[in-house]
């Protein structure tokens, strides 16, 4: 039988048609099955869309805990991260966890016993409002998408299609919309201007995690909890520092830095995503955990300590625990984050909520600022963060609060051009880049500490 031209041009408009609604459809629009290895989309049969699993963050409502009562309240926001993590999982496999409302209604049921729980050990001051139906209940973003489709493409978290267009140079397909060409991205980087003498710096070589210090621990956040972080972390500087680490056993441990410093330094890993899984594929903050690929050393680890106005600092205390970043910035919002990506040689041009695709013989780079300013009395605080700050435009710190000198992390990696990599993290956080973040614990001497400050007030380039 013979079929007119027209007829023929309009079959193969349908057929495009139906596979661009095939593509969208029949992919989950979770995170899990975008890195988790599944098999390509045109196997699998077509799922509903979903987005992400919300919850208020109970950790950033706390004001004040009583300290005989932060182990419980901690061991209690860790239950929280793992009710969301269990239902996020039921909801990325159909049929195992029921349907969407009995898994959003029994995770609101566990939330309110822990919320309970950890509002009387928190006391009156917590910060916790009396009705804690607020944080118990959770949504789904229909807004926090990514598209699992195809395998060679990157999710975009907003749109939830994937980028099929051409690379701008070469022809090749497109990382997806999750990158951006680096050198398309104009010079955004201002340098404060210094307005005093302390132009100096302080270093510590720690090297590059040779020795595969890695686990899915949070000393900080989720003290005496294995599998805190929900995700991979990379160490270096302290050796013995994962989830059980008191400050009497980091303070006797040795030290990967080549100037003794024995501090704690630790950022989820970057995976690479090119199919080949990583030996935690099944194991907790690995696969079981949305996180899979093989697990990239850092080419380079930068660990440098300087007063980015000039204005004089003061000496930090032992122990004092210190984070940057949010590990949940894509629920939460962008107030916490202070990680930014970048390629060598284009260091001058940061993006915060994008990957950067960088050209042949760049490295990826990721750079972790940390606050640089304390209340000169708290080696932690309730939320974690509130016994330290970031100085203001004007180079100065809040009232009542102290300048420090101000951290900063530069970790950059050998990436094959053309080749996926993501950040561990938590499974509804989507492995975005906004999410990344750092943790520092500081457990230097105290003639070190001195050391520091001397070198950076007085304008000398130590270590």
């Amino acid at each position: 039988m013979r079929i007119h031209k027209r007829d023929r041009s309009r079959r193969r408009l349908l057929a495009v048609l139906l596979a661009g609604v095939l593509a969208i459809s029949g992919a989950s629009v979770l995170a899990a099955a975008a890195f988790a290895g599944q098999r390509p989309w045109w196997s699998q049969a077509a799922a509903a869309q979903m987005g992400t699993v919300a919850c208020g963050d109970v950790g950033a409502n706390l004001a004040t805990v009583p300290e005989a009562a932060q182990p419980d309240v901690d061991r209690d926001l860790a239950d929280l991260d793992v009710q969301v993590a269990d239902a996020y999982r039921s909801l990325s496999q159909p049929g195992s966890g029921g349907g969407e409302k009995r898994v959003m209604d029994t995770l609101a049921q566990q939330r309110s016993a822990t919320l309970r729980k950890l509002s009387a050990s928190a006391g009156p001051d917590a910060g916790l409002p009396t009705d804690l139906s607020g944080l118990a209940n959770c949504s789904i973003r229909r807004d926090l998408v990514v598209d699992a489709s195809a395998k060679d493409f990157a999710p975009d978290a907003q749109s939830g299609v994937a980028d099929r267009s051409k690379s701008s140079k070469g022809g090749k397909p497109g990382l997806g919309r999750g990158f951006v060409d680096i050198r398309s991205v104009a010079p955004n980087v201002v340098k404060p201007a210094r307005t005093g003498p302390a132009s100096g710096t302080f270093t510590s070589q720690c090297g590059r995690n040779e020795n595969r210090h890695l686990n899915p621990d949070n000393v900080i956040v989720a003290p005496g909890v294995s599998n805190g972080a929900h995700h991979m972390h990379d160490y270096v500087g302290n050796l013995i520092t994962d989830g059980f680490s008191s400050n009497n056993r980091l303070a006797a441990a040795g030290t990967s830095c080549s100037n003794g410093d024995q501090s704690a330094y630790y950022w989820p890993v970057l995976r690479l995503l090119n199919g080949v899984n990583e030996s935690d594929f099944k194991a907790p903050g690995g696969g079981k955990d949305r996180n899979v690929g093989r697990i990239l050393q850092p080419a380079e680890v930068g660990i440098t300590y300087s007063s980015t106005t000039g204005n004089k600092v003061q000496p930090m205390t032992r122990f004092l625990r210190i984070i940057t970043g949010d590990a949940k910035a894509l629920t939460n919002g962008p107030a916490n984050a202070h990680a930014s990506w970048s390629c060598t040689g284009f260091e001058n041009r940061q993006l915060a909520d994008k990957y950067p695709s960088c050209p042949q013989g760049s490295r990826v780079v990721r750079t972790l600022k940390f606050p640089d300013c304390w209340d000169g009395k708290n080696i932690d605080s309730a939320n974690h963060r509130t016994h330290t700050a970031f100085s203001k435009a004007d180079g100065s710190c809040p009232r009542n609060f102290r300048a420090i000198p101000q951290l900063v992390e530069r970790v950059a990696y050998d990436v094959p051009s053309g080749v996926r990599f993501a950040v561990d993290s938590f499974p509804e956080q989507l492995h975005n880049p906004i999410t990344d973040h750092g943790d520092f614990i500081n457990v230097m001497n105290r003639n070190l500490l001195d050391q520091m400050v001397s070198c950076i007030n007085e304008g000398r380039r130590c270590g």
